[in-house]
């Protein structure tokens, strides 16, 4: 198995519940994450190796990221697993996948990549590349279906995990934050060159809102190598005792907040099934922006929108993602008290769409792939 990214150990964890229910003797490997470790997955790498956004940050370490594929692929051919199942990350495991499947090793891909919404000639890799697709939106796989690829609805994990009603005063209890308070979660991102570029543009907003409304909190869920950095930039904007930084806990934080500022990607949807309002903010290197945002099918990229196939949420991309203009979309949602209660209700029917079993219905997958 290879999971790329904090999401993607989470999804690998859960699947990894479902596949050594099956097969309790079950040996894993690969690329992964604590929640992988867990389960007794055994990490030759970290994902933190994989963990790089954007064309530009890719080509910076291009030559470490093709090396571990490389030693990986020659590892795998030679001592064979009964399947390889690339868990997301589709630049890196779609390739590898590919020289997989050519040497006669099954292949799974845990979530679909976003075909829909960018780059839609990555069907044809998935199509030479997967013996079967693992989707988590309901959509996906009549989409994939008629390009001939397998594939299977299983649901999304996290719809799962997350609870229908978070518990939002236990959560503020565990973080020291009181009832009465007004609180924001601040996102900036899950890889560190996602938060150096994001946190500034949110922290600035947040000091904007704090101006603005001197009874409102933030709370930001960082990496903890990232913890102090975020701190320090925070004391400068003057927001010191008004804002938190907690180690991880991002769900605390989401069932703890009443609104939430998220760069864009899994925590946007997470931030949907905490059932809470969000403002969606994101940028990247200037070039890799020239280079992506022409590939785009869909005007957005937030999943709340993809998935409502309309504008729940505002996006404030790239030169929009400005504090001023981030802040300002914060301050409108927290007038609006009867638009948040409209859009938790939308929220909710969201989550059951999404709620499925879906260790159990990725692990019959898998069988039936190896039993093929």
């Amino acid at each position: 198995m290879v999971a790329g990214e904090a999401s993607g150990d989470l999804l690998a964890g859960l699947l990894l519940d479902g596949l050594r229910a099956r097969w309790p003797s079950l040996q894993s490997r690969g690329i992964g994450g604590p929640q992988m470790a867990q389960r007794g997955f055994q990490a030759e790498w970290p994902y933190e190796k994989l963990a790089v956004r954007g064309y530009v940050e890719v080509l910076r370490h291009y030559r470490g990221i093709v090396g571990i594929r490389n030693t990986l692929r020659e590892r795998l051919t030679q001592e064979p697993p009964d399947a390889f199942i690339g868990i997301d990350a589709p630049d890196f495991n779609l390739d590898l996948e590919e020289a997989l499947k050519a040497r006669g090793i099954k292949t799974v891909h845990f979530v679909c990549p976003s075909i829909w919404a960018w780059r839609a000639e990555r069907v044809d890799k998935l199509r030479r590349a997967c013996d079967h697709v693992l989707c988590v939106f309901p959509f996906e796989p009549e989409l994939l279906a008629a390009k001939g690829v397998p594939a299977s609805y299983v649901g999304h994990p996290l719809a799962s995990v997350i609870p229908m009603r978070p518990d939002r005063a236990g959560a503020r209890r565990a973080l020291g934050l009181h009832d009465e308070d007004t609180v924001i979660a601040v996102l900036p991102g899950s890889r560190v060159s996602e938060v150096e570029q994001m946190a500034p543009r949110f922290l600035g907003a947040a000091a904007l809102v704090a101006k603005a409304r001197p009874q409102v909190r933030f709370v930001v869920p960082a990496l903890p190598a990232l913890q102090q950095r975020i701190a320090a930039e925070a004391r400068k904007l003057g927001l010191g005792e008004r804002l938190q930084v907690v180690a991880g806990q991002s769900h605390a934080v989401l069932a703890a907040c009443d609104l939430v500022l998220v760069a864009s990607g899994t925590a946007t949807l997470e931030a949907a099934l905490f059932k809470r309002p969000m403002v969606v903010g994101y940028a990247v290197n200037w070039l890799s922006y020239r280079l992506m945002w022409p590939q785009r099918l869909l005007p957005w990229v937030g999943l709340p929108n993809i998935l409502a196939n309309e504008t729940l949420v505002p996006e404030l991309l790239q030169d929009r993602a400005k504090p001023e203009l981030l802040a300002a979309a914060l301050l409108e949602w927290l007038d609006e008290p009867a638009r948040m209660a409209a859009i938790s209700e939308k929220f909710t029917a969201l989550h059951l769409q999404l709620q499925r079993d879906t260790a159990q219905l990725a692990t019959d997958a898998v069988a039936q792939v190896l039993h093929r």
